[in-house]
């Protein structure tokens, strides 16, 4: 797999992490924070599937801003190529 430039900010991470703290948060939050977390301070990059799920997520009226947030940080961090 190809190396990332870029990772999630301070911000966002935080963000990912009260989330996964939160027990009343979905599972679709949770597993976006997973994601994202998961690329801060590393070389990984969003995988085509967490990608297509992410997309889909932007364009859903039923999530949250914060839940949208999680979503849009992942899909800037993905593969352009693709």
């Amino acid at each position: 797999m190809p190396s990332n430039k870029k990772q999630s900010s301070a911000k966002t991470a935080k963000l990912a992490s009260e989330t996964l703290r939160t027990p009343s948060k979905s599972a679709t939050a949770k597993s976006l924070a997973a994601s994202v977390l998961a690329q801060t301070r590393t070389g990984k990059q969003t995988s085509a599937e967490m990608e297509a799920f992410a997309g889909r997520v932007l364009q859903s009226e039923k999530y949250s801003d914060q839940t949208k947030a999680l979503a849009g940080s992942l899909v800037s961090q993905s593969n352009k190529d693709r």
